[in-house]
């Protein structure tokens, strides 16, 4: 339950976020019907690239012709950019870290861990998805 909330949460703040900027320029930067018509069609060609790179091969062949090497550098590559995800994420919570109350820092440290596990838990079910 408390994941759910958490993901409805996330997803209000991070549409929200973007609608509430865009009220103040909604009149600057009104997309045109050829912007949607262009929007539309990236989107179509990205289902067309996903359906027909499933068509290639079933996941069999896929896992018979894969190189452990290049999949090695590539988990190595997303490990290093996690890493320097979460460095920024650090530096960013830092300055505010400093001017919380104890009780405030106890919080944010609940608050730290439970990020922590949730961002864990996506980056696993990525992976399972990227290896299906």
């Amino acid at each position: 339950m408390l994941r759910i909330a958490a993901a409805g949460l996330t997803a209000l703040f991070v549409t929200a976020s973007p609608l509430a900027y865009a009220q103040t320029a909604a009149s600057a930067a009104t997309p045109s019907a050829a912007d949607w018509n262009n929007l539309t069609d990236m989107r179509i060609d990205v289902v067309k690239a996903a359906l027909t790179s499933l068509r290639e091969g079933s996941p069999v062949e896929v896992l018979r012709n894969r190189d452990p090497i290049d999949f090695l550098q590539w988990r190595a590559d997303a490990l290093a950019q996690r890493s320097a995800d979460l460095k920024k994420l650090a530096g960013a919570w830092e300055p505010l870290y400093k001017t919380l109350s104890p009780e405030q820092k106890q919080r944010m440290a609940f608050l730290a861990l439970y990020v922590l596990h949730e961002v864990r838990n996506t980056a696993e079910e990525r992976t399972e998805d990227e290896e299906d």
